[in-house]
Order: structure tokens, then C-alpha cells, then sequence
């Protein structure tokens, strides 16, 4: 079975591609991924340049087509690979919306913050109205504080999905991107590497 995730937060800084990266790396483990880049900065395309270049890394497919002929290459790379992931652009747009409707998942990183969250409500209004599977997933977040519960009770306030899985602000997500390498490849035993395999796990048991 393939899947579609996609990666998806108007807010800038809050770890939408580099999670990305990551999942896309960890993933290459033992699955054919492809990577689609329509963010217009193309940070996740740079990533792959660096990864191609590193002799004995994963293979990982990139694509970068974007406008009319988005559905389509959606749909290509569906058939040929076990898992999509898209870096969807941050603003609500055509291609955003053609990424969202083609997801199986839609992950929307913030950081615990309400500008994080309240950036997040366009493109969560977008799932619902596509009828697609949204969550919610704590990126950079550390692992406890007023700033932290205030915002994990007003997502709950505003019944929205949040992952059991979090993320914190480690520098080993952001150093194994700058290689072009995911944290689960540059250091597997580290906090990091845990938490992004605990978010795969989650992931997995949502989509079966």
C-alpha cells in the first residue's frame, strides 16, 4: 500500500521541512520514498542535493513539479514508491490545496506557541473541507512549561487532533538535515532519534 503524507504549516520556523527530511530519511530505511518539493524555497530539494552527493546514502526520489501538472505527478509517484512525502508551500494556495486533497495524512508541525497554532488554522480548515486525516504534531517543543500547557489546552479547547508523538528542539534534527541525512542515520541512539521513531510509529498505526 502507498501513502501520502503531507507536510503543511503557514507559520515560518516551526520545522516543516526539516521534519520532512527526516521522516523521508528514516522511512528510506526500509520503504521506497519519494520527496515532492512545492515549497517555493526548495530547502527540501537543497537537502536531497546534498544527500545525492554522500557516496552510500539511501536513495530517495525527488520531485519538484508543481501547477497543472501537480495531480498527475502525485499520482506517478504514488504508483511508483511505498510512501510520498510533500513539502506543501506555506501559504493556502492551488498546490497546497492539491497536496492536501491527495494526502492520506496531513501533518502540521507547530511549535508550542498560539501563533504557531493560530497559523495552522487555514490549513486545517483545508482538511476538513477535503474530508482528509489532520493532525496536529509538537515540533522544537520542550518537555514541559506553562507556555507548553497553555497552548496543549487550548488545542484541546478548539478540538483539535494533536499526536501523542512530540518533538523537541534538538539540535540533531536541523544537523542531520544541513548533512542531508536524517537524526535516525547521523545519530541513532540519540533523544532525537527516539522521538522521530516513536512520531514513525504513530504515523504507521494511524494508516493502517
Amino acid at each position: 500500500m502507498s501513502v501520502v503524507i503531507t507536510v503543511a504549516q503557514q507559520k515560518g520556523g516551526a520545522g516543516k521541512t526539516t521534519l520532512a527530511a527526516n521522516l523521508a530519511a528514516a522511512m528510506a530505511a526500509d520503504m521506497r520514498v519519494a520527496i515532492l518539493d512545492i515549497d517555493p524555497q526548495r530547502s527540501l530539494a537543497r537537502w536531497h542535493a546534498l544527500r545525492s552527493a554522500r557516496p552510500g546514502a539511501v536513495a530517495v526520489t525527488l520531485s519538484e513539479f508543481s501547477g497543472w501538472r501537480l495531480p498527475a505527478e502525485i499520482e506517478r509517484l504514488r504508483r511508483e514508491h511505498d510512501v510520498l512525502i510533500v513539502d506543501s508551500p506555506p501559504q493556502v494556495d492551488t498546490d497546497a490545496r492539491i497536496a492536501v486533497r491527495a494526502a492520506d495524512l496531513l501533518l502540521v508541525p507547530l511549535q508550542p506557541s498560539p501563533p504557531d497554532l493560530w497559523a495552522a488554522e487555514g490549513t486545517l480548515a483545508l482538511a476538513r473541507d477535503e474530508r482528509r486525516l489532520a493532525r496536529l504534531l509538537l515540533n522544537r517543543a520542550p518537555a514541559s512549561g506553562a507556555l507548553r500547557a497553555a497552548v496543549e489546552a487550548e488545542i484541546a479547547t478548539r478540538g483539535h487532533r494533536v499526536l501523542a508523538a512530540t518533538l523537541g528542539n534538538r539540535v540533531g534534527f536541523a544537523g542531520a538535515f544541513a548533512r542531508g541525512m536524517g537524526v535516525t542515520e547521523t545519530a541513532p541512539r540519540s533523544t532525537a532519534a527516539r522521538e522521530l521513531l516513536a512520531l514513525l510509529a504513530e504515523i504507521r498505526e494511524l494508516l493502517t
